[in-house]
């Protein structure tokens, strides 16, 4: 069996304790990597954790559960893959941190990876995935790491709406779900294409309809968990945001369902005198983006509501 070692570096100017928190938590893995979809922590014991992370590798979407072991003293973090996804037939490597100065250090991130029956086209699409997406994450997490030391927290805002449903959350899941009927069940929502080649793993790209009557593209993969909670991460995105996550959340109660909408944004700062004027300030960018993506979300909303409540009759 052919095992391949890889490494891969970068400087980042921030503390090294800074980077390690930002690697340790991995709740915050689809707002800083480009290729993460969504991570779930199934498992925590200390320093030893399970996470199930949905990600792209070379523009196909894959998941996979790993094991990671957390060492804060010697900031490293190792993990090594418990169901990795084919052609991959074992993936481990180590985040290893060095402090270069009290606001300098350096990430290295080193794999360790073999193919099922040692297929060389399959190592060289392994590697040519391990390249690109090692190099995509650090050159993310140089960035989102500095801007967070140089507090730029403004530049990203999350919000949550939420309506009260007469209804099964299973029937709200199910309208939210079933996204390829959008195009007749919402009027903002102009052509749909979902594909679910993996069950539960879904992508999604539709043209939406802007109060102009201008049409925007938009392509996102979703995360499914019947039948309360759809994750998802938008992966073409309009010229405001550099970033843009989400869930749609289902709670069944004693009275009513709870469902709600919640969206995490990155402004991109350098396109806002060009879509918003010439004085347009961050906090006026914030509402145009806060106002778009809400008046979507309500939209929908509100159309669940009145499918699950004529539903229950």
């Amino acid at each position: 069996m052919t095992t391949r070692e890889v490494e891969h570096e970068i400087t980042i100017g921030a503390p090294a304790d800074a980077v390690y928190q930002l690697l340790a938590d991995v709740t915050n893995w689809p707002r800083i990597f480009p290729p993460t979809i969504h991570v779930d922590r199934t498992e925590a014991d200390g320093d030893h954790e399970r996470i199930h992370i949905w990600a792209t590798a070379n523009g196909q979407a894959k998941e996979w559960t790993s094991h990671r072991t957390l060492d804060r003293e010697n900031l490293t973090i190792t993990f090594r893959q418990e169901i990795p996804a084919a052609p991959v037939k074992h993936m481990g490597g180590t985040w290893i941190i060095e402090p270069l100065a009290d606001d300098r250090s350096r990430v290295r991130l080193l794999h360790d990876y073999s193919a099922i029956g040692d297929d060389p086209h399959d190592l060289l699409w392994i590697e040519q995935a391990v390249d690109k997406n090692s190099t995509s994450e650090l050159a993310a997490l140089k960035v989102n790491v500095e801007a967070a030391h140089a507090a730029a927290e403004e530049l990203t805002f999350s919000f949550t709406d939420t309506v009260q449903i007469d209804g099964a959350a299973k029937d709200v899941f199910d309208f939210i779900n079933e996204a390829q009927l959008w195009a007749e069940r919402l009027p903002h929502v102009a052509v749909v294409r979902l594909s679910e080649d993996t069950p539960g793993l879904q992508e999604l790209e539709m043209d939406t309809r802007a109060k102009d009557g201008s049409v925007h593209t938009t392509k996102s993969y979703r995360v499914v968990f019947p039948h309360h909670k759809i994750a998802y991460k938008q992966v073409t995105l309009p010229a405001l945001m550099t970033l843009h996550t989400g869930e749609w959340t289902f709670t069944e109660g004693d009275e009513a369902t709870t469902a709600s909408s919640q969206h995490t944004v990155t402004l991109n700062t350098a396109n806002i005198a060009r879509i918003l004027g010439q004085e347009a300030t961050v906090a006026d960018a914030r509402a145009y983006v806060h106002t778009a993506l809400s008046t979507n979300s309500r939209a929908t909303l509100a159309h669940a509501k009145a499918y699950a409540e004529q539903k229950k009759g």
